[in-house]
Formats: C-alpha cells, structure tokens, sequence
C-alpha cells in the first residue's frame, strides 16, 4: 500500500501567494507518510477573464524558473514525489503551455507534459491563450507504480487515458480546474469513472475549487469504487493505493487483453 495525498485549493491571482501554499501543503502530505502529493490544475495562479494573454505571458515561467525549482527543493526536502502544473513560457511572446510535472523525492524532474486538448467548448476558448502540446507523455515508473499524465479537458477523450495504460500505466493523474454549470459536476465523476474502470487503473483527479471551479476531486480504484471525493472542502486528502488491486482487477477483468486491435479502424466512406 501507498499512501498518496491530494490537494483541492482555491488559486490567488497572486503566484507568490500559492506557492507559499503548496510548499505548506508538501510538508503537510509527508508528516502524514505520503509518497506522493498530487496538486490541481492551474495551481501556479487563477487567471481571470480580464486578464490578457501579454499578462499572462509575462508571469509564466521555464521549467527552470523560481516556481518549479522551489517545489523540486521542497520535494527533495520532504522526500516525497509532487505532481502539479506551471504555465509554461514559450518563444512565442503571445502563448503558454499549460504544463504538468512530476518531480521525484531527490527533488529531480522525471516527467513534463504540455496539454493537448485545449477546453475549447461550452462557452471556453483556452487556445486564445495556449498552445497546446504535441504529444503524450510516456509513462514513467515511480514508487508508487507506473503513472499516465493528463490534464483535465484530455479526461473527455478515451483514446488518451486507454493509450497511457495500454503503454503500462497503474495509475493516471489528471490536475484539473473543472468548470461549474449544468451537469458538470455529473460529467467529472462519471469521466474519472469510466477511465478508471476501462482501463483497470487508479485516476487520480485532484481539482480547484472556488473561482469558477467545481471542486470534488476524486481518486477512483480500478473497480470504480470512489475512494475520495473532497466535495467543495479546501485542503488534503489522503488516500491508501495499492497495486496489487490493479494486478487483480486486470486478471478478473482483462479489458486490454481482449481489445480487437486487429479489426479495430475507421470505415471508409
């Protein structure tokens, strides 16, 4: 078993003010044996409507900047894994990436992954400031298990998390800041439920809260069963994993073993 902690915050419009935060919350998940703190979406800042792309350009960062290189140094303080986000600087004065990470306990960066699905949908153009990424990140091995990163909006496109535990994912951990409205919150659970059960993997779906957020972060089991749901409650939450679930489930239930690979394609029109 493995314990990994999940963070459900509501982001200031001020980067100095969440990191104060996180960096508290990370101390917080290892005092509490967590191997892992999973951290949400747009944790770096809430970014307003109001606010434009050149400020937004201007208070995003490299990978090498401040606000990844403190958390890498509280990770390696702690001794203790953090997946989270940045908005990512690019070259292109007028853009960012949205950006996850995850960083081992010595503090080292073993995984980076710039969204693909940019929430361009029911009233959201995120492309109007991001570029999206070009590729799935590969799985990497942890002490956790094997881990699948997405970000939030990707969680509503099955090809990615079925393409991430095909490659050996256990576990997916998607940051999110899902949006309120109508019937969303019945879209986020439903989501992190059906990618958990088709894959036999745990989804780990930590998410903001407040602003214009839902909250309601989730870790779902292989089964489906809902281990935590953080409903609007700021704070951590922790839950118990364990991989031989994902073994065990997987053999009673082998969905990726009975995939039909071989007639599987689009009809011709």
């Amino acid at each position: 078993m493995s314990k990994i902690a999940v963070i459900q915050m509501k982001a200031h419009v001020e980067k100095e003010k969440n990191l104060e935060k996180i960096l508290n919350y990370i101390g917080q998940a290892a005092k509490r044996d967590a191997v892992l703190c999973a951290f949400p979406e747009f944790m770096m800042f809430y970014t307003p409507p109001h606010q434009s792309v050149l400020e937004l350009t201007r208070l995003a960062e490299q990978i090498t900047g401040k606000f990844i290189t403190t958390i890498s140094e509280a990770a390696k303080k702690n001794s203790i894994q953090v997946v989270g986000t940045f908005y990512e600087k690019k070259s292109q004065a007028n853009r960012v990436y949205d950006t996850s990470f995850l960083i081992d306990r010595n503090g080292k960066l073993i995984l980076k992954y710039r969204k693909i699905h940019l929430y361009d949908a029911l009233g959201f153009k995120e492309s109007k400031k991001f570029s999206p990424g070009s590729s799935v990140a590969q799985p990497v091995n942890t002490t956790v298990g094997k881990i699948g990163m997405m970000i939030c909006y990707d969680l509503r496109f099955p090809e990615m998390s079925r393409m991430l535990a095909s490659s050996g994912s256990e576990i997916l951990i998607a940051p999110s800041a899902w949006v309120k409205g109508k019937m969303k919150e019945e879209h986020w659970i439903t989501i992190n439920k059906a990618r958990a059960i088709e894959n036999g993997c745990y989804v780990v779906a930590p998410d903001q809260v407040g602003n214009i957020y839902c909250g309601r972060s989730l870790v779902v089991d292989p089964f489906g069963k809902v281990l935590l749901d953080m409903k609007k409650r700021e704070g951590i939450g922790i839950v118990d994993i364990s991989l031989d679930q994902v073994k065990q489930i997987r053999k009673k239930l082998p969905l990726l073993k009975n995939r039909r690979t071989d007639i599987y394609a689009d009809f011709k029109v």
